[in-house]
């Protein structure tokens, strides 16, 4: 299966992430997401993927800038889409996309389920 890894190297769940991939040799590719922006249908594919309802399942809601935009106000999943576009922390993670899975890698346990 060809995997992708939506990675943030700053996070240390990615990182825990990363280092569990390699260490089973699993064959994957690293998607450093906050440097080369995602597409609305990248998006689109994986909270399908996750089985996501709302684009604000994916989302950080802790972060500041999620309280900035006031994004809780906001009902409309284009512009949820749209805010994730334009700022790329807010996406949680890390992320493991298969052909027909993804992940959300909070516990670790959850990428090794569907691997």
């Amino acid at each position: 299966m060809n995997w992708q890894l939506y990675h943030n190297p700053r996070c240390s769940k990615s990182r825990a992430a990363l280092a569990m991939l390699t260490e089973r040799n699993i064959n994957f590719e690293i998607v450093s997401y906050l440097e080369n922006t995602l597409t609305s249908d990248e998006v689109k594919r994986i909270l399908s993927l996750l089985g996501f309802t709302s684009a604000r399942q994916l989302m950080r809601t802790g972060e500041a800038i999620y309280k900035e935009l006031s994004l809780a106000d906001i009902d409309d999943e284009q512009a949820l889409i749209s805010a994730i576009i334009a700022n790329p922390k807010l996406i949680e993670r890390p992320i493991l996309v298969g052909d027909n899975k993804a992940s959300i890698g909070r516990p670790l346990e959850n990428i090794i389920a569907i691997l």
